[in-house]
């Protein structure tokens, strides 16, 4: 009987490894094979935009209190992506989203970047040594964004933007707290930089292109 127990703990591992290569694979190729490209050129001419939203009331989302800081919407090319699934902030903004737009929506410059994201982070670096355009440029022409959806279906959207990919975002850039004092809050400017300078946004619409 012992020997049967160890046995089905083997292949419950085994399947459990296979299971874990498989969504590997899956990742790298969203990752890499699944990215869009386009012909050298700036996709999106139009900063960002935001408005003031103090006539917006704040509203409860999953024990938590959501208030608007200024409406806000653009149009972007998705940089890179990162899901979340572990830390502080996974069950408010599952996804950060690293945008660019106006140089940074164009191909020629991104593919003279190496781009990634972690732990909240959005990093670049030249791939030959020189930046394609100015530094200040690509900082103020680019950021990475917490994005809360909001609705499941909006979740869905998000997870599903590839890298490369146009997208329109709306809703309100927020600032998150909870009744033990925890709070969140978004940046409300483009050309911020650092601890603090990333947007937390509400998502109200996605529209791929």
């Amino acid at each position: 009987m012992s020997v049967r127990i160890i046995d089905a703990a083997a292949n419950s591992s085994r399947r459990l490894l296979v299971g874990a290569i498989l969504v590997g694979i899956a990742v790298v190729y969203a990752l890499y094979e699944g990215s869009v490209t386009y012909p050298p050129g700036v996709l999106v001419s139009e900063d960002p935009s935001q408005s003031p939203a103090e006539s917006v009331a704040p509203w409860e989302y999953k024990g938590l209190t959501i208030k608007p800081l200024a409406s806000f919407r653009l149009r972007a090319r998705v940089l890179r992506s990162e899901r979340y699934w572990f830390d502080g902030g996974a069950k408010v903004a599952p996804v950060d989203l690293a945008l660019g737009w106006g140089p940074m929506s164009d191909q020629r410059v991104i593919d003279r970047l190496s781009i990634w994201q972690g732990q909240r982070w959005f990093r670049w670096m030249p791939k030959d040594n020189q930046p394609p355009i100015p530094m200040t440029e690509i900082a103020n022409h680019s950021s990475n964004m917490h994005m809360i959806p909001s609705t499941d279906q909006i979740k869905d959207q998000l997870l599903a933007l590839r890298n490369g990919q146009l997208v329109g975002l709306g809703g309100y850039l927020v600032r998150v707290s909870g009744k033990d004092g925890w709070s969140w809050t978004s940046s409300l400017s483009r050309t911020d930089s650092g601890s603090g300078s990333c947007e937390l946004v509400w998502v109200e619409y996605v529209d791929p292109r």
